[in-house]
This record gives structure tokens, C-alpha cells and sequence, in this order.
């Protein structure tokens, strides 16, 4: 059982672990003495994930369980704003923009493995769940200087008190998980 989806993709697809994003400067400490390599998966696994979780509360978010394996799943997860997407996740990483998409749909692939390897049952309810279950760690680690909130139209992904910690902070957010 998958308990952090973030860390599987990490480790599945061989990326170095992610950093999480310092709640107070909304950005990852060093940022700047990060290489391209680094930042490309900083960037890219929460930008994917995060689409996952907004699409997973669609009422087409059920197709990420049963569409076809060879989907397109970035055109799928962003709705068709995945070009301003994959342009922000390439310009955080210094990388060009073949780059970042091509590392995206592996991302995206492995995405929708994990969640159909939870849920097993094409079930929207389990599928919101469980993706719902994953915001916070997912938050944790995007980078807020892509602005994907506004891309995704969902400003609380951008929020800083999705990346903060601590016992209170992490108390809220398993009763955030529960509702």
C-alpha cells in the first residue's frame, strides 16, 4: 500500500528525494544552488500530482481508473493547459520544454499506476479519497513560484498553510484529510 505517492514516484522513476517548501518564503531553501536535474523533479512530480488530485474531483476524475493505459495523460489531468503547464514546470528547472513534457508524462504514467494500484476498482469516491489523502504531501513540495494555482484554477494549491508543519499544523491537516 502506497502511503506517500510522492515519495514512490521518486523513488520508482530513480529521482533524488524532493525537498518540501519552506511555508514561510513559499520556496525551497537553496533553490538557487539546485541543478536543472534537482529542480526538474521538484518541479514536475507535485505539478502532475496536484492536477491529479484537482481532476480526481471531477466527475470524469473516474477515467484516471478506467481510460485506456496509453492515455494522454497530461492533456487528460490539465484539462488542455498542459503547454502553460509544461512552460512553467521547464522555466522553474532551467530545462527546455521537450524535457520537462517528457518527464511530466512519465510522472503522469506512473501517477495513475500507483492511484489504480490503490483503488484497484474503477471507484471516483475511493479514487477522491485517496488523491485527497495525498494533498498535503503533495502541496508540500510545490514549488509556489510556478503559480499553479492560477493555471489550475484553484488558488488553495498555492496556499501557504498547505506546506506548513508541525503538531498543530499537521493535526489540521488529517482532519482536512478526513472531511
Amino acid at each position: 500500500m502506497v502511503t506517500n505517492i510522492v515519495e514512490a514516484i521518486q523513488q520508482k522513476l530513480g529521482y533524488q528525494p524532493l525537498k518540501k517548501v519552506d511555508p514561510n518564503t513559499q520556496e525551497i531553501k537553496e533553490a538557487n544552488k539546485m541543478s536543472a536535474e534537482e529542480k526538474l523533479p521538484q518541479a514536475a512530480i507535485p505539478a502532475v500530482l496536484a492536477a491529479m488530485i484537482k481532476y480526481s474531483d471531477s466527475k470524469d476524475g473516474v477515467t484516471l481508473l478506467s481510460a485506456n493505459e496509453n492515455s494522454n495523460w497530461l492533456q487528460t489531468i490539465y484539462c488542455g493547459k498542459e503547454d502553460e503547464v509544461v512552460t512553467k514546470v521547464a522555466g522553474y528547472a532551467g530545462v527546455n520544454a521537450d524535457e520537462a513534457r517528457a518527464h511530466m508524462e512519465n510522472i503522469a504514467r506512473e501517477g495513475v499506476h500507483i492511484a489504480r494500484e490503490v483503488v484497484k476498482t474503477p471507484d471516483a469516491e475511493k479514487l477522491r479519497s485517496f488523491m485527497n489523502s495525498q494533498r498535503h504531501s503533495i502541496l508540500s513540495h510545490l514549488p509556489a513560484a510556478m503559480k499553479l494555482g492560477d493555471v489550475l484554477n484553484e488558488e488553495t494549491f498555492d496556499d501557504r498553510t498547505n506546506k506548513m508543519e508541525g503538531p498543530v499544523s499537521s493535526f489540521l491537516h488529517k482532519i482536512e484529510d478526513i472531511i
